[in-house]
């Protein structure tokens, strides 16, 4: 059978209309995940992408059928520049009359420097849709993580399928990469992620749990980000780093795991 990772030069849908549109870094081990929800003629672009990987996330897009002008919403979870940098790039070609760049008012702030100063009454508040943003028979909903890891942090979920976009937490810089993970059940009880018991050659755990003692402030930012997550129904977990979760079991063991990681940012030095 061919490899799966030969078909990532294509846009890969992970859900219902719900497509994958990064690329699979093979110089690095840093891979950025751009997701495009698609219903009807309408579409919304989440965490689109650096400056560098704005025309191949551009070229998946087309590649899922969709033009740019279908865009309805650009939406940034939060300020960095691997998701935000393409943002000018994204406005000038999508060119709908009805675009909308949605994040935090935390963030809109920063995002704006982002943007030529006559463009940015584009910058939209998520707090305008306390109930949901509407894209066609599906409904976006936004929950606030603050301080993972950035003030105006925030998680998006798709109601329809249950897809949660999780921005930088369930995030990880994969030394071996595939877009989804699934994890056997020895790895909900193993202590020892140096010795794997399945004798696999590489466990995705150490990178994701390091991640988040590198990348989030605190262990208490962590918790209750997870803690929020942890009330949603979920199916499917979307980071835009690192791979895609789609087992209930699996999602629900990584939050216990990240709800109780010790050595979180500023509490790994003091």
């Amino acid at each position: 059978m061919e490899p799966i990772k030969q078909h990532y030069d294509h846009p890969v849908e992970i859900a219902d209309h719900i497509f994958w549109v990064g690329f699979h870094e093979t110089t690095s081990n840093f891979h950025c995940n751009p997701y495009l929800v698609v219903e009807g003629d309408q579409a919304v672009l989440i965490d689109a992408g650096s400056r560098p990987d704005f025309a191949l996330v551009m070229m998946k897009i087309l590649q899922t059928g969709i033009s740019p002008d279908n865009i309805v919403a650009l939406i940034y979870q939060h300020i960095d520049p691997d998701l935000c940098g393409s943002l000018s790039n994204m406005i000038d070609i999508c060119t709908n009359p009805a675009l909308k760049v949605l994040s935090e008012p935390q963030n809109n702030m920063f995002i704006s420097y982002y943007i030529e100063r006559e463009k940015r009454s584009l910058l939209t508040s998520i707090d305008d849709y306390s109930a949901g943003f509407p894209l066609g028979g599906r409904m976006l909903k936004f929950f606030k993580t603050p301080y993972a890891h950035n003030a105006g942090s925030f998680v998006t979920s798709d109601v329809k399928t249950k897809t949660l976009f999780t921005s930088d937490l369930f995030g990880s810089i994969s030394k071996q990469w595939e877009l989804f993970i699934e994890l056997v059940s020895d790895c909900h009880t193993c202590t020892d992620y140096n010795h794997c018991i399945t004798l696999k050659e590489y466990c995705p755990l150490p990178d994701i749990l390091e991640f988040h003692k590198n990348v989030m402030p605190s262990e208490k930012a962590l918790e209750h980000a997870m803690n929020v997550i942890g009330s949603l129904d979920i199916e499917m977990i979307a980071p835009q780093h690192g791979s895609i979760f789609s087992n209930k079991k699996d999602i629900h063991f990584l939050i216990e795991q990240l709800k109780t990681l010790k050595g979180v940012g500023i509490d790994g030095i003091l």
